[in-house]
């Protein structure tokens, strides 16, 4: 059986499940990997059949994605011609981790694609939805990648064929302490703005991994440091607490590592509001932005977070074996 894994390269989480994902995959079958999009930090630990330019969002410096850029970098035209030219018919399963390529591929040629992805469950009717409504947000989580089948991830198992998130290896195994420092990885922040706000709070030590840094430095209190996939994790495991993005694999983390976890969801981003939502039911705080009227809500957890618990299961292989079970296992 031949199965081609397709991941979106807009940020890391879809990557770190695929680091599971894939080897588990390739234990009953054999399978070709692809990644596209230009936003990713991490190196895949096996080879990478097609790169492909695909359709990234691009990540902005004040707090969301940036809207312009994403345009601008879209690059349409090179879009189709890698749908039509990419060869789905030559696999008997297209797993797509929210990657538009193989999805539309798929689409096009009626060929059922398996949604793999936390995308798939935040739309689910089960899972927790804001008040306000984001049409065109929800629009483009619908269409981006669309999937015949669907088998999603989420906080929690919300409905059927969602299960809880796919936790990395070095993070099962991290070795987990409390060094005093807390983590921070907001990537739609730049250090400028980061460092001006973080300050503010002068007698906490904090650790940011920076989208916008080459190399680590110190200013006062804030560490600063490029995207390291080891530097990170030994970071949140030795950590008082996480600041991050409403994203979805860096919370699963820290709740699995039984940290207190802040997020502050981007702007212009409707599945991080979609998390967001999910994650203040859980008792998880969300503050809007990183503004000086937002200042109290970060005090007040620096002072009185607590640890949410969560049971976060491997079932990585589980998920494998149900996706090779026949075409459409449900």
């Amino acid at each position: 059986m031949r199965i081609l894994y397709a991941i979106q390269g807009t940020g890391n989480g879809h990557l770190t499940r695929a680091m599971e994902m894939v080897p588990s995959l390739k234990q009953r079958a054999e399978v070709d990997v692809l990644l596209s999009g230009t936003q990713a930090d991490l190196h895949l630990p096996f080879s990478v059949q097609y790169r492909l330019h695909g359709l990234s969002f691009v990540f902005g410096k004040s707090g969301g994605v940036d809207l312009w850029k994403t345009f601008l970098r879209s690059r349409v035209l090179k879009l189709i011609a890698e749908i039509n030219s990419l060869p789905v018919s030559d696999y008997d399963i297209v797993v797509s981790d929210f990657e538009p390529v193989s999805a539309w591929a798929c689409n096009l040629r009626d060929k059922e694609c398996v949604g793999l992805s936390h995308q798939v469950a935040v739309l689910d009717r089960h899972a927790p939805k804001p008040t306000e409504v984001d049409p065109l947000g929800r629009f483009i989580l619908k269409n981006y990648a669309p999937s015949a089948i669907n088998l999603g991830y989420h906080f929690q198992p919300y409905g059927k064929n969602i299960f809880t998130p796919i936790i990395r290896k070095e993070i099962r195994e991290a070795a987990v302490s409390d060094e005093g420092h807390y983590t921070v990885y907001l990537p739609a922040y730049d250090d400028t703005r980061l460092i001006n706000f973080l300050s503010r709070f002068p007698k906490v030590r904090w650790q940011v991994f920076s989208k916008h840094n080459s190399q680590s430095r110190r200013v006062g209190n804030i560490e600063i440091h490029p995207i390291d996939g080891g530097r990170f994790v030994k970071s949140m495991a030795a950590s008082s607490g996480v600041l991050s993005g409403a994203g979805f694999e860096t919370p699963s983390e820290a709740l699995f590592l039984g940290k207190k976890l802040l997020v502050v969801p981007m702007k212009n981003q409707y599945e991080q509001h979609l998390n967001a939502v999910a994650l203040e039911e859980m008792g998880v705080p969300v503050v809007k932005s990183l503004k000086p009227e937002n200042e109290g809500q970060i005090e007040d957890w620096l002072a009185h977070g607590t640890i949410i618990p969560v049971h976060y299961p491997d079932q990585t292989q589980e998920i494998a074996d149900l996706i090779l079970k026949t075409k459409n296992p449900w």
